[in-house]
């Protein structure tokens, strides 16, 4: 694993912007910052390299392409040994719904972050996929109604 950079104060302001908008050129993000063009090419390469910058992506409008119910499913499992982990871990990642998979502490091993087309679509999930695996105690699945935030950006120092 690379030696990790010092962030200063260009690169963590850079970030800031780019978390916003990575669709900005080099030239709009150097007239922002104040730098040369091959400067930021250069900050941006390296923030990449060294792991700051994970990847880019565009962010879909969830509702735009039939995926307006969103749940957050709790999962209980039988087990916790390393191969039962693991291999939720892998069987649940497979499934086209899941969004997110993280083991958690506390009552429950594992929170999914589901996106489907309606409940029609999240009982055929739970019923098909989910319930098909091995080693699953509980599933206790709660519905978003409204998203008063949902951010991607994580606050800079």
């Amino acid at each position: 694993m690379p030696v990790l950079i010092e962030l200063d104060p260009i690169d963590i302001e850079l970030l800031r912007i780019l978390q916003r908008d990575a669709t900005l050129s080099n030239k709009q993000l150097s007239s922002q910052l104040n730098r040369s063009v091959a400067a930021i090419q250069e900050r941006r390469r390296k923030l990449r390299e060294q792991g700051y910058i994970k990847r880019v992506v565009a962010i879909v409008d969830r509702r735009k392409i039939d995926r307006s119910l969103v749940a957050f499913s709790h999962v209980l499992l039988t087990s916790h040994s390393r191969e039962v982990l693991l291999g939720f871990e892998r069987d649940v990642l497979a499934f086209d719904e899941v969004m997110e998979c993280m083991q958690l502490t506390g009552a429950f091993d594992f929170i999914l972050r589901v996106a489907v087309r309606d409940m029609d679509a999240y009982n055929h999930f739970l019923r098909e996929k989910l319930a098909t695996l091995p080693n699953i105690s509980t599933v206790q699945s709660f519905f978003v109604l409204e998203e008063a935030r949902s951010d991607t950006a994580y606050p800079l120092p």
